[in-house]
C-alpha cells in the first residue's frame, strides 16, 4: 500500500510499506511500472524515484500523476503536477498523437494495452508467417517469452508488453551446430521478404510492419538441451524435459490459436519463476551467472555489454551544439587527403561525418553496429542525394570483420579508412579487430586516420572512453606490421570541438595516421 505522494520535475517522492510493483498513470494513462523498494532510494522518510530518461522531454505541462495496483487496477494515491514552464497538458505520445508507454525495459514505445484489435492484426499476420517459415525450415517453433505467458495467463498480449517473442527447442546438443542452425532460419526469413537483425549466435529480430508502416519487432530466440538442463536465449538455462516441449500444444492468443510448448507452465515458470501467474509490469531478469557465462560465451561472443552501453548513451545522452556538422577530426582529414578514391568510417554513429565527405563528392562507406543510427544515417544518404552507404559491422565478431574487411578491399583507391573515438571505446578483441579490418581496407592503397583519448576527461570517463597512450598504440601497430607516420596530440573540448592545445591546458586528444605496405 501506498500512502504518500510527491511529484516535481525530478521525479517521484513516495511512502508506504513492503516491496511490490507500481503503475504510474498520467490523467489515466499507464506511462511506466516500478518496484517501491527495488527500483527506489532511501531520501530521509521518503523514497525516490527519477524520472526515467526517455521520459523527460515530455514532462511540460499540467499532469495527474496516478500510482495504481497493476493486479487490481486500484488506484492507491494521486496527486497533480506542474512540470517544466508548459502552460498545456503533458501528453507522451508520438508525432501522430499515438499514446506511449515504457516497456519493463523502460524502452519508450507504443504499448499493446493502447492498441485496438485491428491494429494488432499485421502483428498477428507476420507471427502466423514466421512461425510457418521457420516450421519449413525444419524447426518446431512455438511463441515464448511474454507472448507465451499473455496467452495462457489471459489469451491475449500483456498490455504493458511492447513486441512478440517467438522460441524454438533446436534438435542439436552441442553450441556450434544451433548456431548454424539458426543462420539457415535466418536466411530462410530473407528469403521471404524479412529483414532481419541479429542479437547472438542462435537469436534474432524480425522486422514486421503495421498497419501504418511502423516498423515491430518479432523476436525469435534459439534453446537446446544439453545434460537435462534447457538452454533458451536470452535468459534460461534450467532443468527440464523434453516432453514439456514436444509434442506441442496449442493456445488462443487475441482470438487466434498459436503453437506453445507441450506443458507450457513449466517454461513459464523456467522464465519467471514459481509467481509467474501474478502480472509484474516492472519484472527483471535475474539469469544466473552461471547461465549467463554459458550463453555469452557460446552466442554472445565478444558483443556481450558493448551494444547495450552505447545504445544507452545514444538514446539518453544529451545532442551536444552542433552535432549535425562534422567534427574536426573529419575536416582535418579531408584537409590531409584531397583525393579520397573510397572513405571508410569505422563507428559512424549518425553518420554526420560520413555524410559531410559524401557531400564533397567522396563515396563513402559508413559502418557501425547499432541499427537505429545506421537507419537515421541512411535515410538522410538518400535526401541528400549523396554517395554515402552505411552497412552494420561489429569488430567484435571476426566473422563481421573479416567479411566487411574482404568486401571493401576492393572499392576503388585510395582507400582511406577513418575512426573516431572507437579504438578507445571498444574491448582488446575490437581493437585488434579495428587494425585488422582497416589494413584489409587500405593496405598498399591509403591509409588508417585514428583519433582516441590520451587523457581522462569528464566527458569521456560518462562515455566509458578509455585512455590510450600514443606509443602503446604504436606497439600495437607494430605487430600487424603498420608504421605510424604521424602522431600528434591536441585539446578537445567536452562537446567534441578540437583545437590546438593551449600552453595552458593538457592535450586530451591523440591522432595519428597509420599505412600498411603488406
Amino acid at each position: 500500500m501506498v500512502s504518500a505522494l510527491e511529484v516535481d520535475d525530478t521525479g517521484l517522492r513516495v511512502r508506504g510499506d513492503g516491496d511490490f510493483p507500481i503503475d504510474v498513470a498520467f490523467d489515466g494513462q499507464r506511462i511506466f511500472s516500478f518496484w517501491l523498494r527495488r527500483d527506489t532510494k532511501p531520501d530521509k522518510d521518503w523514497l525516490s524515484l527519477r524520472w526515467p530518461p526517455p521520459l523527460r522531454r515530455f514532462l511540460n505541462g499540467s499532469v495527474q500523476v496516478s500510482l495504481v495496483d497493476p493486479v487490481s487496477g486500484t488506484t492507491w494515491i494521486e496527486t497533480s503536477a506542474r512540470l517544466g514552464d508548459g502552460e498545456g497538458a503533458v501528453r507522451v505520445e508520438d508525432r501522430q498523437g499515438n499514446p506511449m508507454g515504457l516497456d519493463k525495459s523502460l524502452r519508450l514505445t507504443r504499448l499493446f494495452g493502447d492498441r485496438d484489435a485491428e491494429q494488432m492484426e499485421p502483428l498477428l499476420d507476420a507471427m502466423e508467417t514466421v512461425l510457418k517459415g521457420l516450421e519449413a525450415a525444419g524447426v518446431e517453433p512455438f511463441i515464448a517469452y511474454g507472448t507465451l505467458l499473455g496467452a495462457v495467463r489471459d489469451q491475449d498480449f500483456i498490455g504493458h508488453d511492447s513486441d512478440a517473442d517467438l522460441g524454438y527447442v533446436s534438435g542439436f546438443d552441442h553450441p556450434t551446430d544451433v548456431v548454424l542452425e539458426s543462420f539457415r532460419l535466418q536466411r530462410r526469413l530473407q528469403e521471404m521478404g524479412f529483414r532481419i537483425e541479429r542479437y547472438s549466435g542462435i537469436a534474432f529480430k524480425v522486422i514486421v510492419r503495421e498497419a501504418d508502416g511502423s516498423p515491430r519487432g518479432l523476436d525469435v530466440f534459439g534453446g537446446f538441451m544439453r545434460a537435462g538442463t534447457l538452454y533458451l536465449m536470452g535468459e534460461v538455462g534450467h532443468p527440464f524435459r523434453p516432453e514439456w516441449i514436444s509434442p506441442r500444444t496449442d493456445v488462443v492468443l487475441a482470438g487466434r490459436t498459436f503453437p506453445a510448448p507441450g506443458q507450457p507452465e513449466h517454461l513459464l515458470e523456467a522464465m519467471y519463476g514459481p509467481s509467474w501467474k501474478v502480472p509484474d509490469p516492472a519484472y527483471k531478469f535475474t539469469t544466473p551467472a552461471s547461465t549467463q557465462r554459458r550463453l555469452d560465451g557460446w552466442f554472445r561472443g565478444m558483443r556481450v555489454g558493448l551494444r547495450n552501453r552505447w545504445a544507452r548513451s545514444r538514446v539518453e545522452g544529451p545532442r551536444p551544439a552542433g552535432a549535425e556538422e562534422p567534427s574536426s577530426f573529419a575536416q582535418w582529414v579531408a584537409h590531409q587527403e584531397p583525393e579520397i578514391g573510397t572513405a571508410v568510417d569505422i563507428g559512424c554513429g549518425r553518420g554526420t561525418d560520413a555524410l559531410w565527405l559524401a557531400g564533397r563528392g567522396v563515396p563513402v562507406v559508413g559502418l557501425d553496429y547499432f541499427p537505429p543510427d545506421l537507419r537515421h544515417a541512411a535515410g538522410r544518404a538518400r535526401r541528400l542525394k549523396v554517395p554515402a552507404e552505411f552497412e552494420w559491422a561489429s569488430l567484435t565478431e571476426y566473422r563481421s570483420t573479416l567479411v566487411t574487411g574482404a568486401e571493401l578491399s576492393r572499392r576503388p583507391g585510395p582507400r582511406i579508412v577513418l575512426s573516431r573515438h572507437v579504438f578507445d571505446a571498444t574491448n582488446h578483441v575490437g581493437r585488434e579487430n579495428l587494425l585488422r579490418l582497416a589494413k584489409m581496407i587500405s593496405r598498399d592503397s591509403g591509409r588508417l586516420y585514428l583519433q582516441v583519448q590520451t587523457s581522462a576527461t569528464p566527458h569521456s570517463r560518462k562515455l566509458g572512453v578509455r585512455a590510450f597512450a600514443l606509443d602503446q598504440i604504436s606497439q600495437l601497430v607494430a605487430r600487424t606490421g603498420g608504421r605510424v607516420e604521424q602522431a600528434t596530440r591536441i585539446r578537445e573540448n567536452d562537446d567534441g570541438v578540437a583545437g590546438a592545445a593551449a600552453a595552458d591546458r593538457r592535450p586530451t586528444i591523440g591522432r595519428m595516421v597509420i599505412s600498411w605496405s603488406r
